[in-house]
C-alpha cells in the first residue's frame, strides 16, 4: 500500500487511485500478461476506430437520408439481412461503445499516472478533443437511426442546447411535430456524422506526432480477440431499431446506451446551469492540467561533441522524437553528423544514454576545463551524466560486506529502492531503465558484484513508453549496444514491477541469492 501519510492535499487521493488502478492490472496481468488491455488503450481506441470507419463506409451505401428512410434501412438490415447488414450495424455500435470507452480510460490512466507533465503536455491537450468529438460523432450516429432512442436523444441535445443563448429561437421547437422534423434534418447529420471522423482523425495523427514508434494497432493477440468478442456480441446481441420515432407520442421510457448517455437523464433532473458548469469545468480542467501542476524545470539531456560519432541510436530510441541529427557543427576527419536535442520535447529520461555507445564505463578522457578525469557520453543528461553513475556503482559495492554482494539497478517510476538495501544488496536508482547500458552491468560484474538485478516498470507499461523493451533486447543482445558475450547472463536477474509491488521484487532478490550461491558452489 502507498504511503498516503506522507501526501497532502490532492495528493492522497491521487496515489490511492492509482494503487487500486496498479492492483487492477496486476490482476488482469495473469491473463493477459504483456498484452494487458490497460496498456493499449490508446491503440485499442484506433483499432476500434478502423472497424467503425470499415463499417461505416458499407452501411453508408444502404442508408437513406430521409425521414422515413433513415429507419426503414437500418431496421431492414438489422431484421432481413441480420447476417450480413445487421452484423455491420452491430458492429459499427459495439465499436463505437468501445471507442468511448477506451478514450475516456485511457485519460484517466494517464492522468493518474502523471503522462501529462513537462513535453508531454502536446500529446495531452491534443487527447482531450478526441474525447469530445467521439460523443458528438455517436450522438449524431445514434440520431441518425431516428427511433425512439434518437428522439429521445434529439429532444434532450435541443433542451439542453437551447440554455446558451446562441440561437434565434429554441432547438426544442424543432421537435414538437412530426411534420416539424424534414429530409434536409437528416442530409445536414449525414453529412455532420462523416466530417467529425475526419476530424478526429487529424487530431489523432496529431496526438501521436511527438510520439516516436506510436503503437497504432494493438498486438494480434489482443486485436484479433477484440474482433471476435465484438463479432460473439454482434450475433448473440444484434441491435435492433425497435419503435419508429414518433413526436406526437414521448420518448421517455427507452433503453439508452449509458456509455454514450448517461449524463442524459440529469438533464431534466439538474438545473441547465450546473450541468453546464460542470461539462465546461471539467473540460477546461483536463485542458489546462498540464500547467496546474507542473514539474521542477530539469536540464534536458546534452551532446558531448568530442564523444558524439553520429551514429543515430540515440535517434533511434528516443520515446519522444526529441533528437534529431545534423550535421556537424565542428569539422570531423571521420563523423559528418552530431545529435542535436530538442529542448521542448526532452523529458529526462535518459534513455538516449543507455543506447549512445560511448556511454562506457572502461573508457577515459580527460576534461581540460574540469581540470579532473572525467567519464562523458555522447549524449547524457547533466543531473545524471555517466560519470556520477560510475562513482555510485563503485561507492556501493564498497559498501557492502557480504561476500556475495548484489547491485539492484532501478526506475524510479518503478518499485521503490530505498527499503532493499542490505548488507548484501545495494541499490542504483536511474530516472528510467532504459538508460542503463550494457557496459555498466559488465563493469558491476568486474569490480566485485557477484549478480545483479535489474527493475522497471511492469512490461508494456514503462512510464517512458520503451525503457524496459530497449534494456530487455541489450540484454538478449537483439539491441546495440549488445551485452558483452564474455558476461555470464545466469548472473542477471530482471524484475518488471509496478510501484506496489514490492513483494514480488522481495522474491526476486531472494531467488537472485539462491542462484549466486549455486552458481559460486559450483
Amino acid at each position: 500500500m502507498p504511503d498516503l501519510k506522507s501526501r497532502t492535499g490532492w495528493m492522497a487521493p491521487v496515489e490511492l487511485c492509482r494503487h487500486i488502478l496498479q492492483a487492477l492490472e496486476a490482476r488482469l496481468n495473469v491473463f493477459f500478461g504483456a498484452v494487458n488491455p490497460f496498456y493499449h488503450l490508446g491503440d485499442l481506441g484506433f483499432y476500434f476506430f478502423y472497424i467503425m470507419v470499415i463499417t461505416g463506409t458499407v452501411l453508408f451505401f444502404y442508408y437513406e437520408p430521409t425521414v422515413a428512410g433513415s429507419f426503414d434501412q437500418l431496421d431492414y438490415l438489422s431484421r432481413e439481412q441480420w447476417y450480413f447488414g445487421g452484423v455491420l450495424r452491430s458492429l459499427h455500435r459495439y465499436a463505437a461503445d468501445g471507442m468511448v470507452l477506451t478514450v475516456a480510460l485511457h485519460i484517466l490512466r494517464e492522468m493518474l499516472l502523471g503522462h501529462f507533465r513537462g513535453a508531454r503536455w502536446f500529446s495531452w491537450i491534443t487527447g482531450v478533443p478526441l474525447l469530445v468529438m467521439v460523443y458528438l460523432s455517436g450522438i449524431l450516429g445514434f440520431w441518425l437511426v431516428w427511433n425512439k432512442l434518437g428522439q429521445f436523444i434529439a429532444v434532450r441535445t435541443a433542451e439542453f442546447l437551447d440554455w446558451l443563448p446562441i440561437f434565434a429561437s429554441p432547438m426544442a421547437r424543432n421537435f414538437l411535430h412530426n411534420s416539424d422534423v424534414t429530409n434536409l434534418l437528416f442530409r445536414l447529420l449525414i453529412v455532420m456524422h462523416i466530417s467529425i471522423p475526419l476530424l478526429l482523425l487529424l487530431f489523432m495523427l496529431l496526438h501521436v506526432k511527438r510520439v516516436s514508434k506510436a503503437r497504432v494497432m494493438p498486438p494480434a493477440s489482443l486485436a484479433n480477440g477484440t474482433l471476435v468478442a465484438l463479432l460473439l456480441l454482434s450475433l448473440f446481441r444484434p441491435v435492433l431499431s425497435g419503435e419508429r420515432a414518433d413526436l406526437a407520442t414521448a420518448s421517455n421510457n427507452v433503453p439508452i446506451d449509458w456509455f454514450y448517455f448517461f449524463p442524459y437523464p440529469l438533464i431534466h433532473s439538474w438545473p441547465m446551469a450546473v450541468l453546464w458548469t460542470l461539462l465546461a469545468g471539467g473540460t477546461l480542467f483536463l485542458l489546462l492540467l498540464p500547467w496546474l501542476s507542473r514539474p521542477p524545470k530539469r536540464a534536458v539531456a546534452s551532446v558531448h561533441l568530442e564523444d558524439c560519432s553520429g551514429c543515430g541510436y540515440c535517434v533511434e530510441d528516443c520515446p519522444y522524437e526529441a533528437i534529431v541529427m545534423r550535421e556537424r557543427s565542428v569539422q570531423h576527419p571521420r563523423f559528418s553528423y552530431e545529435a542535436n536535442v530538442l529542448e521542448d520535447m526532452c523529458v529526462h529520461c535518459g534513455i538516449c544514454t543507455g543506447s549512445c555507445p560511448s556511454s562506457n564505463p572502461f573508457r577515459r578522457r580527460i576534461s581540460y576545463s574540469a581540470g579532473k578525469e572525467t567519464l562523458h557520453s555522447g549524449i547524457e543528461m547533466p543531473q545524471h551524466n555517466i560519470d556520477a553513475l560510475r562513482s555510485d556503482i563503485l561507492q556501493k559495492l564498497g559498501s557492502l560486506t557480504a561476500a556475495k554482494p548484489i547491485l539492484l539497478f532501478g526506475c524510479q517510476h518503478g518499485v521503490a529502492l530505498g527499503p532493499f538495501g542490505d548488507d548484501d544488496v545495494a541499490p542504483v536508482s536511474l530516472p528510467c531503465i532504459g538508460m542503463l547500458s550494457p557496459a555498466f552491468i559488465e563493469f558491476a560484474l568486474r569490480k566485485g558484484a557477484a549478480g545483479l538485478l535489474v527493475s522497471g516498470c511492469r512490461q508494456g507499461d514503462c512510464y517512458h513508453r520503451l525503457g524496459d523493451q530497449w534494456l530487455r533486447e541489450r540484454l538478449s543482445r537483439q539491441r546495440v549496444p549488445l551485452l558483452h558475450r564474455t558476461v555470464d547472463s545466469s548472473r542477471i536477474a530482471c524484475c518488471w514491477q509496478a510501484a506496489s509491488d514490492t513483494t514480488q521484487m522481495h522474491k526476486e532478490i531472494d531467488r537472485l541469492r539462491i542462484r549466486l550461491h549455486q552458481i559460486i558452489e559450483n
